[in-house]
């Protein structure tokens, strides 16, 4: 494989945003694809998923290229060793020695939290809280994402979306399971695709896909999203439910309700409307009101590194306490939207305990009269997809 001192650039300038500006990784890989025109999808390629693999591996690549906190050539350089790429004999790439490099990658390999590039704290954090799962679940939050959409039924069937997306060159699978879920063959950029503009599918990984069903939706019934950010999981529900009842997706946020409107436009959703939690009157006015409640809380998110490998490096002790207080209060305060005999899902994309069954346990110790547990389900990263927790209540 030839290197491109374009590229390669272009790899290091976005290092620079993600780790010295502090910067999300997508973001700065989507903008500085916007850079260069004339980069094929050869090169596109190469920019995104190295920016993404020495984000993923920062620590380890520091610890076998002996980096400073801002040499990302020698990053980089360590990168293309350990793929078996040869390193041309730029002066950036001075001081990275192959040799050296494969050595101590032969001894970060003993070590589970440089080997599988995690903070001393989240190794700690993980092993505590899952056990003998940690070894098992970090191995697959290293794994690279899958791209998985979900069908939009409201538009097209699966069968429909197939054909069209072959007509369009994008070959996709079904999934065992997922009724409406089809798996890209290889990563590539499907919101140019026509079908895509057309709505008639969204980009929703598979794990995620299986919480709207869990919350036992009916056309005609109301149902409140309560934090649903960009909505991926409203405009599911939006399809189970036909366009029929009612849909109150909410957040804290404005501008993720106002991506959430242009995603159901263009999806053809006609039932829904959107409230910004402004103060706690806003829910308040919703009281006795729901027949269902989605409760996908924020979290640490610990669930998504495959895609958000960044994450890791911006997570900290205080946020996951702080969260895990917002996730309480969130129950305690939200359940009250739904109508005595309704049912409440409360989902996370975390493999914590504490921000799982726990939560669910505390809440239901807290209000043994008002609220039951129906069922409850784990999917962890090493079943291929994110890893999620949900629980299913019913109000009493």
């Amino acid at each position: 494989m030839k290197l491109y001192n374009n590229t390669t650039n272009a790899v290091v300038q976005a290092l620079d945003q993600i780790f010295g500006e502090q910067r999300y990784a997508d973001k700065v890989i989507e903008k500085v694809l916007k850079q260069n025109s004339k980069w094929g999808a050869r090169d596109r390629r190469f920019i995104a998923e190295t920016t993404y693999d020495i984000v993923r591996w920062y620590r380890m690549l520091r610890e076998i290229s002996q980096a400073g906190e801002h040499e990302y050539w020698k990053l980089l350089g360590a990168i293309l060793v350990l793929q078996d790429i040869p390193l041309p004999a730029w002066e950036e790439f001075n001081g990275v020695y192959p040799n050296e490099i494969a050595k101590r990658k032969r001894n970060a390999d003993k070590v589970r939290k440089i080997r599988e590039s995690i903070p001393d704290w989240l190794d700690a954090l993980g092993e505590k809280e899952i056990g003998k799962l940690w070894d098992k679940e970090l191995t697959a939050l290293n794994e690279e994402a899958q791209v998985v959409l979900r069908v939009n039924t409201l538009k097209t069937s699966k069968k429909e979306l197939r054909e069209r997306l072959e007509e369009e060159d994008i070959e996709t699978y079904s999934i065992d399971g997922f009724p409406d879920a089809l798996l890209l063959k290889e990563r590539q950029n499907v919101f140019t695709a026509p079908s895509f503009k057309g709505g008639l599918f969204e980009v929703q990984d598979a794990a995620s896909q299986m919480i709207a069903p869990f919350l036992k939706v009916e056309p005609g019934q109301r149902v409140i999203d309560a934090c649903a950010g960009a909505g991926g999981k409203t405009l599911h529900i939006a399809a189970l439910m036909k366009n029929k009842g009612r849909i109150i997706g909410m957040d804290t946020e404005k501008w993720k309700l106002d991506e959430l409107q242009k995603r159901a436009r263009r999806g053809g959703v006609t039932n829904l409307e959107t409230r910004v939690i402004d103060s706690s009157k806003v829910v308040k006015r919703l009281a006795n009101s729901a027949d269902r409640l989605l409760l996908d809380v924020p979290c640490s998110g610990l669930g998504v590194l495959k895609r958000n490998p960044d994450a890791k490096w911006k997570l900290s002790e205080e946020f996951i306490t702080n969260v895990k207080e917002l996730q309480q209060h969130i129950l305690q305060d939200y359940c009250e939207m739904v109508k005595p005999g309704g049912l409440i899902v409360y989902s996370t994309c975390s493999i914590l305990p504490s921000e799982n069954q726990h939560q669910v346990k505390t809440f239901l110790e807290k209000n043994p009269d008002k609220y039951e547990l129906l069922e409850d389900n784990h999917v962890w990263p090493s079943d291929g997809f994110d890893g999620f927790y949900m629980a299913l209540l019913k109000r009493k």
